[in-house]
C-alpha cells in the first residue's frame, strides 16, 4: 500500500506546499483550519501543471502532495518541539 501511495507524491508540489503553508501560518492573518484546504487545492492545480495534463491522477497526486506538506510540517514541528534535535557548535 505504501508503495502505491509513494508513487503519487510530486516533490516539487510538496515543496511548494511547505513554502505556501509556512507563509500562510507565519505572515498572513489566516486561521489554521484553512491551510490544509488551501494546500490541497493548490496541490491539485500544481499537480496538473507538473504533469502537464488535467486528469484525475494529476489532481489526486497534486492534492495528496499538498496535504502531505501539512503532515510533513507537523512532523518536523513535533520533532523540533520535543527537543530531539541537538545543535552542535
Amino acid at each position: 500500500v505504501m508503495e502505491f501511495i509513494a508513487e503519487y507524491f510530486i516533490p516539487v508540489v510538496l515543496l511548494a506546499g511547505l513554502i505556501v503553508g509556512y507563509i500562510m501560518k507565519n505572515f498572513l492573518p489566516t486561521d489554521n483550519k484553512w491551510i490544509p484546504l488551501v494546500l490541497a487545492l493548490l496541490g491539485a492545480v500544481l499537480g496538473c501543471v507538473a504533469n502537464k495534463s488535467v486528469d484525475l491522477n494529476s489532481i489526486v497526486a497534486g492534492a495528496m502532495s499538498g496535504l502531505a506538506a501539512v503532515g510533513l510540517h507537523q512532523a518536523f514541528k513535533q520533532f523540533i518541539d520535543e527537543g530531539t534535535i541537538i545543535y552542535k557548535r
